[in-house]
């Protein structure tokens, strides 16, 4: 699973790495949990061809059958295992992928049932931006409110990871951009083949501190590793410009 994550790149050099039209301009987000508004990526169809998107989500995804919000659990991840058959997230599967922008996400390990869970922060090894897949829908209230809702795509760990946790987010990368934000339908059995295991080489981890566990704390220093943990390099993303992303 992945319950909270972070994203304290610059905003422009995020903007460049998923090259969408907004110019948002976001302070660092250290701890970000869910139910709070989210950043997503997501494209739409013109006719000179397809236009990325930023915009923020709530981070609780409501589907549009749902009547009453306040009594549907709480969806902050989907596991891709059989997604495309679940009533919840058919509909935005086919049309509505998006890409949720991040630095670094956190899992818990739990040696055993009574042992209190160790955080652990996870980050694209050497650094840089990870895109995290998503699934968005706009969920309409009886009265006429509109709400952007997103949740987090997860998949199996792989290798490197399964000792501190059984989930990953998907991480998708940028050459697999387009295809998993194409709205077409007909891409989605081609884009669900990008929910898969991120090879090992993908992510560096470390053991931090409890701090990350109560959502008030959103500073650097919820991040710092444990004394005698190797600490992980931050850079801002240097992959291509807009233009180059499409």
């Amino acid at each position: 699973m992945c319950g909270r994550f972070a994203l304290t790149l610059p905003p422009e050099a995020v903007r460049r790495w998923f090259g969408y039209e907004e110019q948002p301009n976001f302070p660092p987000r250290y701890n970000i949990a869910p139910t709070q508004p989210i950043g997503i990526v997501w494209a739409e169809r013109r006719e000179l061809g397809p236009v990325r998107h930023f915009t923020l989500a709530r981070w609780a995804f409501l589907p549009g059958f749902v009547k009453d919000p306040k009594i549907f659990p709480l969806v902050f991840n989907a596991r891709c295992e059989g997604i495309s058959d679940k009533p919840s997230f058919r509909n935005a599967i086919r049309r509505r992928r998006c890409l949720v922008p991040a630095d670094c996400f956190y899992e818990w390990r739990r040696v055993d049932k009574t042992s209190r869970p160790e955080p652990f922060l996870f980050r694209r090894a050497g650094g840089g931006a990870l895109a995290l897949a998503g699934l968005w829908e706009t969920w309409m209230g009886p009265n006429g409110e509109e709400v952007d809702t997103a949740c987090i795509v997860t998949t199996e760990a792989n290798g490197a990871t399964a000792a501190i946790h059984s989930r990953l987010p998907a991480i998708i990368e940028p050459d697999d951009f387009a295809l998993w934000l194409d709205p077409d339908e007909r891409s989605a059995d081609q884009a669900l083949a990008l929910l898969r295991p991120p090879a090992n080489n993908v992510l560096s981890f470390t053991a931090i501190g409890d701090a990350v566990n109560k959502v008030a704390n959103d500073g650097p220093e919820i991040q710092m590793p444990l004394a005698g943990q190797p600490a992980i390099p931050v850079r801002a993303p240097d992959g291509p410009a807009q233009g180059q992303l499409f």
